[in-house]
């Protein structure tokens, strides 16, 4: 028999997030390590943990993440993105309260690019009239 299984990508800045879902008691695993092991602040767990709560589904599935690129609160934006779209693959009802709160919408804020003649994005060097 084949285990069921509910995958869904989430990007956020440079971050990557592969995201497994399966039915279980809501144990959280980043990178093969504990949610609360992985991340250092609990403000980046409420962030992971919103798609869950606002779908009452938080006792209700496993979730396994593979996650690389940037940094911590980047990599909890991906992995919030991708628990979202992997429950909207798990149950078509789900997506109507996710949408609402804004969590299948990709955050399509970047970094800037830095321009020639600048010292970063938009810093320009010190400017004297003389």
């Amino acid at each position: 028999m084949a285990k069921v299984q509910y995958l869904g990508t989430g990007r956020r800045k440079k971050s990557v997030a592969r995201v497994i879902l399966e039915p279980g008691t809501g144990n959280i695993v980043i990178n093969g390590r504990a949610a609360k092991d992985y991340l250092p602040s609990e403000i980046l767990l409420m962030i992971i943990n919103q798609p869950l709560d606002i779908t009452g589904t938080k006792e209700q599935f496993d979730v396994k993440v593979n996650v690389k690129g940037g940094g911590y609160s980047g990599q909890a934006g991906a992995i919030r993105h991708g628990i979202a779209r992997a429950l909207v693959e798990a149950g078509e009802d789900y997506k109507p309260e996710l949408k609402a709160a804004g969590l299948l919408t990709r955050d399509s804020r970047m970094k800037e690019r830095k321009k020639y003649g600048l010292k970063k994005a938009r810093k320009a060097p010190q400017f004297s009239k003389r």
